[in-house]
């Protein structure tokens, strides 16, 4: 895949994550199974809520839920917040989960295109759709964890945002049962310095990403903030954490 590049970038919705539940299980005490097919959002909730009890659930959101309300497998179930209300569900939302339960995985949330990479008309003709933010934020999350050489298989999450031109980055890696975990935030200016990439050159793609019309120092910036977050983790026992999960995530 490397004849093609990840280009145009707009936020879709707000990556937060929900609680469908038949009881308000917080509350109560006792054997609570949770449906989530994600090992981000199990680790993070076993940590915050470790009376919680975690199943594995797939299908759609139609099958989920019906899972949810036709078998007794299932006290709640997690989903993202945007299908739900895309699909006009908005009455089956149970509890918002906010990034202090529950971050999100590396660019959940936003709409990227492929196209070929050097070829210019194009990528001039899709750089319009670009939200200079959502390109910074999901270039600092990519490499945040490229550095931490994670993936699918091991439970990495951030949570990224833009205020008066800084750019926030908080990171985390947890074990599968979120019994071990590392979470910290940094920040980095991208003020515009008016230098705009205006023309495709491998040597200036960023983690896959080429982004036209959007300030290269800004671009340099937000990838040096995921590289030195993720040193920053490394550093005080990341890869030893991922290497576990990893293992016993390969072993089921």
């Amino acid at each position: 895949m490397k004849d093609f590049i990840e280009k145009s970038f707009k936020i879709l919705s707000t990556p937060k994550f929900l609680m469908v539940m038949i009881h308000f299980i917080f509350l109560v005490a006792g054997y609570v199974v949770v449906g989530t097919s994600s090992l981000r959002r199990a680790a993070q909730l076993k940590k915050r809520f470790p009376h919680l009890e975690f199943k594995d659930i797939r299908g759609n959101l139609n099958t989920r839920l019906k899972k949810l309300d036709e078998k007794d497998d299932f006290s709640a179930i997690i989903l993202a917040a945007a299908g739900l209300r895309r699909m006009g569900w908005e009455n089956r939302i149970s509890e918002i989960l906010g990034p202090d339960d529950c971050m999100y995985a590396v660019g959940q949330g936003a709409l990227a295109v492929e196209v070929r990479a050097r070829d210019q008309d194009i990528l001039e003709m899709v750089s319009v759709l670009n939200d200079s933010d959502t390109v910074l934020r999901c270039m600092s999350e990519r490499a945040f964890l490229k550095h931490l050489e994670g993936g699918c298989s091991v439970p990495v999450a951030v949570y990224t945002e833009v205020k008066n031109s800084q750019l926030y980055l908080t990171g985390a890696v947890y074990s599968l049962d979120g019994s071990d975990s590392l979470k910290e935030t940094m920040q980095t200016s991208i003020s515009s310095d008016n230098q705009e990439q205006e023309k495709v050159d491998e040597k200036v793609q960023r983690v896959g990403i080429t982004a036209l019309k959007v300030s290269e120092a800004a671009q340099d910036a937000a990838v040096k903030l995921g590289v030195d977050l993720g040193n920053l983790l490394l550093s005080k026992g990341a890869k030893e954490i991922l290497t576990v999960a990893r293992q016993l995530n390969d072993a089921r």
